[in-house]
């Protein structure tokens, strides 16, 4: 996971987003990463020409992502955070103002809740009935840009415990590559207008292992992008759809 908390209570597989376990394990809940996620969400609105007068953020986490985003959009726009995690509620708190507000609640059980742009980051990889979580928050705003971990990859299947460490640290249930991420929203009644390759293990993390990988993935990835992901892996999907 990168920096949001998992939703729907009733397709969570675990309960560690609310008992505390996650928070323990990822005691800042993803923080540093909003910067690197907040750069990408405004090149693809950018690009798109899309003008968001209400923002929310699904999953919000800590609500770093969305406190970003509020400083780099049109002083008109509104925003929300949601989050089922009491501890990440918590933390959204401090980061609260007049146009930026944060509930704990679950998205899909608010009825009139309804957005011009919903942001859903780093969220289905961690729910078990993700296709129905996909479905439920469908008919809540026009437009979604959702960033999907590309965990699949040839080398992730081949090093012994490369998944395992997802589903671990960072409780990741679902895998995904580019195409089976693109069938998903489809599967799930939503048009992709646009995708970009993000990438994360390029502009993010210290360890020793992802430092030495660097180098083959930014090589690889300025030759075949595509190919590159999927063999290397390090990288997520950011996916404008309707």
């Amino acid at each position: 996971m990168t920096g949001s908390t998992k939703i729907t209570g009733n397709v969570l597989a675990r309960n560690i987003y609310l008992d505390g376990e996650y928070r323990q394990k990822n005691p800042a809940w993803h923080v540093d990463e909003s910067p690197f996620k907040v750069k990408h969400i405004l090149k693809m609105i950018e690009k798109n020409g899309l003008r968001p007068k209400t923002i929310c953020d699904v999953g919000c986490g800590a609500g770093e992502v969305i406190k970003l985003l509020q400083g780099s959009m049109d002083p008109e726009c509104r925003f929300w955070g949601y989050d089922i995690a009491p501890h990440a509620f918590e933390m959204c708190k401090s980061r609260a103002n007049e146009r930026l507000h944060f509930k704990l609640a679950d998205i899909c059980q608010e009825e009139e809740a309804f957005f011009d742009l919903m942001l859903v980051l780093d969220v289905i990889e961690h729910v078990q009935d993700y296709v129905g979580l996909l479905s439920g928050i469908r008919p809540k705003s026009t437009l979604k840009i959702f960033h999907i971990p590309l965990d699949l990859s040839v080398q992730s299947v081949l090093r012994k415990g490369g998944l395992l460490k997802r589903r671990e640290r960072h409780g990741h249930i679902q895998y995904f590559t580019k195409e089976t991420a693109l069938e998903t929203l489809k599967d799930a009644g939503y048009e992709p207008l646009d995708y970009v390759f993000t990438p994360c293990a390029v502009e993010l993390g210290e360890g020793t292992a992802l430092k030495i990988a660097r180098l083959p993935r930014k090589v690889g990835f300025a030759i075949h992008p595509e190919l590159t992901a999927r063999i290397l892996g390090g990288y997520s999907l950011l996916v404008l759809a309707k």
